[in-house]
């Protein structure tokens, strides 16, 4: 799954749970590793 995908699943699910932050990780090859907290605005 792309970042990009990851990205709007997770945004898509913060509207349809009604919830206020969303936690997104992602696993790169070689031990690299990156996160994003996103907020829903309204």
């Amino acid at each position: 799954m792309t970042g990009a995908r990851i990205t709007g699943t997770l945004i898509n699910s913060l509207q349809f749970h009604d919830k206020q932050f969303g936690l997104e990780t992602m696993c790169v090859g070689g031990g690299q590793g990156m996160a994003m907290v996103i907020e829903r605005l309204s």
